[in-house]
This record gives C-alpha cells, structure tokens and sequence, in this order.
C-alpha cells in the first residue's frame, strides 16, 4: 500500500458517506466523547464504508476497540502510545501512524518503530488549542531528514495550496480536517484536495 497524499480526518462516520464519493483514499476516523458502543458501531460503519469505496480506514486512539473489530492501520498520540500495548498491535498485524510535536517525541515515536510519523501543527489551526507553535514547512524538511524514507503525514492548518507546499517541502501526505468539515461546502472542498494532490507527482514510499 501507498501512502495517499491526500488525508482525510473526520469525527463521524456520517462525513465517510458524504466524502469517500468524492475520491478519498485514505481516512482516519477520529471520535472523542462517545462510548464505546457508539464507537463500536461508528468503526464497524467507517469499514464497511472504506472497503466499499476502496479507500484505507485509520482509527484514530482506540487501539483495544481496533484490535477487536479487526481494523488494520491505528494512529496514536504520545499519551496513548505510552499505553499501548505495541506487542499486541503489532502481532496483529496492525500498522501505525504515531503524532510528533518535538525532538523528545519524535524519539520516542521512532523507537516504536511506527509505519508513518505525523508532524503537527505545521500553520495555525482551529481544531484544538495546542502548547506548540506552528511548526512551518522548514521543520517538515528536517522531519523528512530525519525519519529517512519512512512516510511522513502533514497536518494542521492545511488548505490545498499549503497542503501542496507541504508536500513539496517533504510531506508524503497532506492531512485535513477543519478545512473541509466547517467549509459550507464540504463535498465541494474535498474534491479541490483531491484534485490538487491527485496532480502533485511525487515518488511515493510504500509501507
């Protein structure tokens, strides 16, 4: 599998219904302040979905739920990496993305020895207030130099032009939230996104 340059994150499974016809490939389903049956439900939707439209399903934190329910790719955080249980991810033959902030994390993710690193915020973003600055796209090029040729995600204030200077400036892939969820024309937006990275030309890593 390839790493799409273009990353889609959402909250619910509804956004998989309306977006996944416009092109995506690759999703990760993020959900916070559920409970786990609701979270159940929404992972075994967000599945059926992505196989539907051929596009790679991540489900973002909860890794006991993923095990159970037979999904293949999880993304974690520092505070949930430092209690997972790797052994059992990886004897199931899970991949993992890991999110970076600094050097002390990036340490700490590679040391996982992860399938892709994630760099956020690299510009200002709405979606939650961080402790970071904005990491810009200098910092995606020493990321790049850094974790060699495994892949690397963007996120964090991304539009499609920037997203396309994320790549540019390293990045494998450009992941999105904000952008399209509280765009007034969402579906409209993603196709933009795909659009624009579609076009970008660019040697993939596979992983």
């Amino acid at each position: 599998m390839k790493l799409d340059p273009f990353y889609l994150i959402v909250d619910h499974v509804d956004w998989l219904r309306r977006l996944l016809p416009c092109g995506v490939k690759l999703v990760q389903l993020r959900i916070k302040d559920a409970s786990e049956a609701v979270i159940a439900a929404e992972i075994l939707e967000a599945k059926k979905l992505c196989s539907e439209f051929g596009a790679q399903l991540i489900v973002n934190d909860y890794w006991p739920l993923a095990l159970d329910l037979g999904c293949d790719f999880v993304h974690l955080g520092q505070e949930d990496l430092a209690s997972a249980d790797l052994a059992a991810i990886r004897a199931a033959g899970m991949r993992l993305g890991i999110s970076t902030h600094d050097e002390a994390e990036l340490a700490t993710a590679l040391a996982a020895q992860p399938d892709y690193i994630a760099l956020g915020p690299v510009f200002p973003t709405l979606l939650k207030k961080m402790p970071w600055a904005p990491q810009g796209l200098e910092k995606l090029g020493v990321w790049r130099q850094k974790i060699k040729d495994l892949p690397l995600v963007a996120i964090g204030g991304l539009t499609p032009s920037r997203g396309i200077d994320a790549l540019r400036a390293g990045a494998d892939s450009a992941a999105v939230v904000t952008d399209i969820t509280l765009n007034a024309h969402p579906e409209a937006r993603t196709w933009e996104w795909v659009e624009a990275t579609r076009g970008f030309e660019k040697p993939r890593r596979s992983f």
